[in-house]
């Protein structure tokens, strides 16, 4: 007599995921669960949570590289459990990253001689990259200082309101006064006359950016340079510049080769770029360089040698993965110079395309330059009954992620709509673009302006309660955009995001 026996819950061979307990039981989302799950099971409980987070393709905050051939998504799957660091048993990928820093060196124009090997070092992106850039230069500083017999604790670095957080992390986690160029209406980046006005002895550098996050402009770096040396002349001092290229290094030798602002001005020592924006590499990989040996204080390089052979070693992180310095290398010699010229040539007349078609709706200011970065930086013309932050929040419905924000000081009254142009945004997704924008501006204009009307109302009362003065349109506008501020800085406190 043959006995049949019903499955019980553990014998998930012969059920589906969908068929399994798995997706009807709630798994520990903080702590470790007390028992395992079938690996089906959980890739799709974690492919179903994913299905959640925005398209990168659509994310055009992002400068970000979002798409890369399958033969080097192969080669990056390939390398993934290759450790970076350990240079003696991955001698190839410690080669391919020499070969990254001297074509990326050459690229910048490095003063070196014919077999001369470049200095640099492959960063996790151009945030470690900057931190080994300002260490450099504290140091030198600080040698330089002590040599001379003065105080050498209050070191400083001029750069403009517009640069990326991680100026202000390095000057904060290495004790570095971080002297900051205001911006003002209609001029987004830093005024080399001011910089140079602010340099003092204590000065480790100035940072210019080759690039803005907030409208893709190129600072002048070949003015910054001449003024400098002047002063220089003048003081005695030998104030040096370094060039954060983290968006326009990949950009500039490809779309503007006459620009001057990489290594053939003299008081350029150091350059960082991030591969993984327009270097058009996934997210991890960055890149500094110096012009000489010189500019990199030995004292900084470590030497180890319990991996297997003596390796010097200048980095924040130690261990990571090798993917993303083979993705690079393999993009350099795939693309060639006449590969990243067409599609930053590309990526500039798909910028025109988006531009003009804004200008056509006739209702926005363009606020980037054609001359930079890839991208369109935009504003309302009127928005005394809807902003910037509305039409950002409606565009997500079509699946497209437009960030919406405030200058810095002292331009922070003004608001910005920004779209970077990436390598796979093409020509038709520009002019798709430009029809949801106008769809959601039309469609916003049919509503009544009550969100921004009560956020007016609302500054307007307590600024002035009972006896209402009336505003100028730069006074309301100036309003708006604080109460919004504070809504979205509100909702960041309350959704458990750090």
């Amino acid at each position: 007599m043959v006995l049949s026996k019903t499955a019980s819950q553990s014998d998930v061979s012969v059920h589906c995921t969908f068929g399994s307990r798995y997706v009807r039981d709630s798994l520990p989302r903080f702590k470790l669960p007390d028992n395992s799950i079938p690996k089906e099971a959980a890739y799709q409980i974690i492919n179903d949570e994913l299905m959640l987070d925005g398209n990168p393709r659509l994310n055009l905050a992002s400068f970000v590289t979002t798409w890369m051939e399958p033969e080097c998504d192969k080669l990056i799957m390939a390398s993934i459990n290759k450790n970076y660091v350990d240079m003696d048993e991955y001698p190839v990928t410690t080669e391919l990253q020499n070969r990254c820093v001297n074509i990326i060196a050459h690229l910048f124009n490095a003063p070196l001689e014919d077999g001369q090997a470049a200095v640099g070092v492959g960063t996790v992106g151009s945030s470690e990259a900057i931190m080994l850039a300002g260490l450099a230069f504290k140091r030198k500083w600080q040698n330089k200082m002590k040599e001379l017999g003065k105080p050498y604790d209050k070191p400083n670095i001029v750069t403009g309101a517009n640069v990326q957080v991680c100026w202000e992390k390095f000057a904060r986690y290495f004790e570095v006064e971080l002297k900051e160029v205001k911006l003002r209406d209609g001029y987004y980046v830093m005024d080399p006359e001011k910089a140079v006005e602010m340099v003092d002895e204590n000065t480790i550098c100035v940072a210019a950016i080759l690039g803005s996050t907030l409208n893709g402009e190129f600072e002048d770096v070949k003015l910054l340079n001449d003024l400098l040396l002047k002063k220089n002349k003048e003081t005695g001092w030998d104030t040096p510049i370094h060039v954060d290229a983290a968006s326009g290094g990949f950009i500039a030798p490809f779309l503007y080769p006459e620009l001057e602002w990489d290594f053939r001005l003299p008081l350029v020592k150091s350059i960082n770029v991030s591969g993984h924006k327009y270097g058009l590499v996934y997210a991890g990989i960055g890149w500094v360089v110096w012009r000489t040996k010189t500019d990199l204080p030995e004292e900084l390089i470590f030497h180890i040698n319990y991996l297997g052979a003596d390796q010097p070693t200048f980095t924040l992180n130690f261990s990571k993965g090798s993917s993303q310095v083979i993705a690079q290398y393999y993009q350099l010699i795939r693309l060639g110079y006449e590969g990243y010229q067409n599609i930053m040539e590309n990526c500039q007349e798909n910028a025109m395309v988006l531009k003009q078609g804004l200008e056509r709706t006739g209702r926005f200011n363009i606020i980037s330059k054609d001359h930079g970065v890839p991208l369109v930086a935009f504003s309302l013309k009127d928005s005394t009954r809807h902003n910037e932050f509305e039409i950002s929040e409606t565009l997500r419905r079509f699946g497209w992620i437009v960030p919406a924000y405030t200058m810095p000081p002292d331009a922070q009254h003004v608001t910005v709509l920004r779209v970077v142009i990436r390598e796979d945004f093409s020509r038709t997704l520009a002019e798709r673009l430009v029809l949801d924008i106008e769809k959601v501006v039309h469609e916003l204009d049919s509503l009544p302006a009550r969100v921004t009307e009560k956020l007016a109302a609302t500054a307007v009362m307590e600024e002035h309660p009972p006896a209402m003065v009336k505003k100028t349109a730069i006074q309301v506008q100036r309003e708006i955009t604080a109460a919004w501020r504070k809504l979205v800085a509100d909702k960041k406190k309350t959704n458990g995001v750090c």
